[in-house]
């Protein structure tokens, strides 16, 4: 069993792991090297190198964290809950990860454009599993009509890319809408319309 991190020592994982967020998400995993983590981190790479065996640890461990962050929101569904309230919910919590974590955001969305080599498992496992799970509740709130009839995969799917896409695309967003404008409360206001009225049996 390994021996607990010292205070200095966890103190100091997290700042590799910050510093390798900031490069992950800006340069992808193939563009990204441990030199510019030790950069970021202000430790030098033998030192980075203690805490971490390689670019591949650092990037696993970013990947683990963010998975159950990002799959948290869709935990939280509760199938004994009011549906248009459970999933308006989930959107919105959504939104909320993509304004408050935009390069985690655009860490999973780097990974999963490389053919997810570092996810696959995660992906075909935890995720899927959670994904048919819930499509299951879903189609239960069809069932018994208090929901429309959608497909319950694709509905997630879509709500998936209706807010991931303010923080991968978040130069784009900006460019289009200008000056003035707060992308994520027009977005909120915008998705809460369209998914009451899509939902509406």
């Amino acid at each position: 069993m390994p021996r607990p991190k010292t205070r200095i020592q966890q103190k100091n994982s997290e700042t590799i792991l910050e510093a390798a967020l900031d490069v992950f998400s800006a340069h992808g995993f193939r563009g990204a090297t441990l030199d510019q983590i030790a950069d970021g981190a202000g430790l030098s790479k033998p030192n980075l190198l203690y805490y971490f065996a390689s670019k591949e640890a650092i990037h696993q461990t970013l990947l683990t964290q963010l998975l159950d962050t990002w799959l948290d929101p869709l935990r939280d569904m509760d199938a004994g809950g009011d549906p248009v309230v459970e999933i308006m919910a989930y959107v919105r919590r959504k939104l909320e990860l993509s304004r408050d974590y935009p390069r985690e955001s655009r860490l999973f969305a780097n990974e999963i454009l490389q053919g997810a080599p570092r996810m696959r498992e995660a992906i075909e496992g935890d995720l899927k599993r959670l994904v048919d799970e819930k499509a299951g509740v879903l189609r239960l709130w069809m069932d018994e009509g208090r929901i429309a009839r959608l497909d319950p995969v694709h509905l997630i799917f879509s709500i998936w890319a209706l807010t991931q896409h303010y923080a991968d695309f978040d130069v784009q967003v900006q460019a289009v809408l200008g000056a003035g404008h707060d992308p994520y409360a027009e977005a909120g206001v915008f998705l809460e319309t369209l998914y009451r009225r899509l939902l509406a049996p």
